[in-house]
């Protein structure tokens, strides 16, 4: 298809005609679409955006749209973190997925791209091309992975001030009801856009809600929960709100996390559930769960590494703030949870420890990739913690080390990122996080948490 406009630059020469694609255009504008997104996350977790004429689609699928390397590395206070091979020169081009297009309402279309070189080859700084990585991985060792994410936001004034109208119960039909008109709009749209919503509810924090998302393949989980926190933002600005992804929206408040799920299968046996070990877990789902925990001290600035993040990660928050499993814990890291009839589902492990700040291509890739690592090692299953991992003889030893600084001096030296990610990811992403606590060395915390109250909204 060729491009009416032969001086745009972002013109592919001879653009064959495609007709599906001409097909997903008109389908589109008789959803009264006019405006087409694609967002890509940068290293900072925060979404990022090119939009044109829904016209413009196939140019957007075929040739993509231009970008500067540096995106990747803006950072969440809009500065940039250049590394030796990230600076001023060259140009990537994101390409629109165009399976995943869907209408979101306001005369708008939303979908994912991967960053793509020139050449058309896929760019090694491409976080949801690491994802797609670890789930053809997945694939080849002949398993079958389902992920899950749980998204907890909260809700502020559109200057990021805090809502006072002393509604809130936490957990509470009060607080439903103070946000009805939030919510019934919310619900309608993420329908609309069949995210597959489990459940929204009230959570503890004031003003505070959570988001749950029907498992589904990796990189399909991760575009749907991008999606549908741009539907969160939609509908809470046309009812003149913003929502804080923040890990910490306020000084003393609760954080949000963004905790996912994982449960893998082989020949539809799933490893968590049907095996001899404790609570039926078989010697593979074992390793997983030893491959994750293994890893996660030198991937911890991947799951939850922005300045805000180390405030969440504290003992009594159910944050995950200890290195270790236990069924239904709230307080490990690694929750696990049974197959019994309570949980549909069927059993599965919960990463608590992310937070919305993180890459959630990164996030699900290392939750992904190091579940799988373990089952290629054999490791052995952790012993259970059971209750409050503070409260047992090793809790010095299970305590995550969440200080900033060592996190990302973990990532920065992780053979296992390295494996994971590449090395120019690694370092990329390092940059951007040391950037963070550069500029806000001599912040106070609620200097911290006001500038970065709404970067990821």
């Amino acid at each position: 298809m060729t491009d009416p406009d032969p001086n745009d630059r972002d013109q592919a020469s001879a653009v064959p005609e495609d007709t599906a694609l001409d097909d997903t255009v008109r389908a589109l504008r008789d959803h009264g679409v006019e405006l087409l997104v694609g967002t890509a996350l940068d290293f900072a977790g925060v979404t990022r955006s090119k939009a044109v004429p829904l016209r413009r689609l196939p140019s957007f699928v075929n040739s993509g749209m231009g970008a500067s390397p540096s995106w990747v590395v803006f950072c969440a206070d809009n500065g940039i973190a250049f590394t030796g091979d990230i600076g001023v020169s060259g140009d990537l081009r994101l390409r629109l997925d165009a399976a995943a297009v869907r209408p979101i309402g306001d005369g708008m279309a939303w979908g994912p791209t991967c960053y793509h070189e020139q050449s058309g080859a896929r760019s090694a700084l491409c976080a949801r091309g690491r994802l797609i990585d670890q789930e053809q991985r997945v694939a080849a060792a002949g398993l079958t992975a389902l992920m899950g994410a749980e998204l907890e936001f909260t809700l502020v004034n559109v200057d990021g001030s805090q809502l006072e109208d002393g509604s809130w119960a936490a957990y509470g039909m009060r607080s439903v009801v103070a946000r009805r008109a939030f919510l019934t709009d919310l619900t309608r749209a993420l329908e609309d856009a069949n995210v597959g919503t489990e459940q929204i509810h009230a959570e503890y924090g004031t003003d505070q809600f959570e988001v749950s998302l029907a498992p589904l393949p990796p990189v399909q989980m991760a575009d749907t929960a991008v999606l549908t926190r741009i539907l969160i933002g939609l509908v809470a600005a046309r009812h003149g709100l913003a929502p804080s992804f923040s890990p910490l929206t306020f000084v003393g408040g609760s954080g949000n996390g963004m905790h996912l799920h994982l449960s893998l299968a082989r020949d539809g046996r799933n490893l968590f559930g049907t095996g001899d070990g404790p609570h039926g877990i078989s010697d593979e789902g074992g390793s997983a769960i030893g491959g994750v925990l293994d890893g996660l001290s030198e991937l911890l600035a991947v799951y939850a590494g922005s300045v805000v993040s180390s405030l969440r990660l504290k003992p009594g928050s159910w944050s995950g703030a200890a290195v270790c499993w236990g069924l239904e814990n709230r307080e490990a890291a690694l929750r696990f949870l049974a197959g019994t009839p309570g949980n549909p589902h069927g059993a599965n492990i919960e990463l608590k420890i992310v937070d919305p700040s993180a890459n959630l291509y990164l996030a699900a890739a290392a939750f992904l990739g190091s579940a799988l690592g373990g089952i290629e090692r054999e490791l052995p299953l952790p012993e259970e913690v059971v209750g409050n991992p503070a409260e047992t003889p090793e809790s010095a030893r299970l305590r995550l080390d969440a200080e900033p600084s060592a996190a990302l001096d973990r990532l920065a030296s992780s053979a296992l990122a390295d494996e994971l990610f590449g090395p120019g990811i690694v370092e990329g992403a390092v940059a951007v996080r040391r950037h963070e606590l550069s500029a806000y060395a001599d912040a106070s915390l609620a200097e911290i948490t006001a500038a970065f109250r709404l970067a990821w909204s």
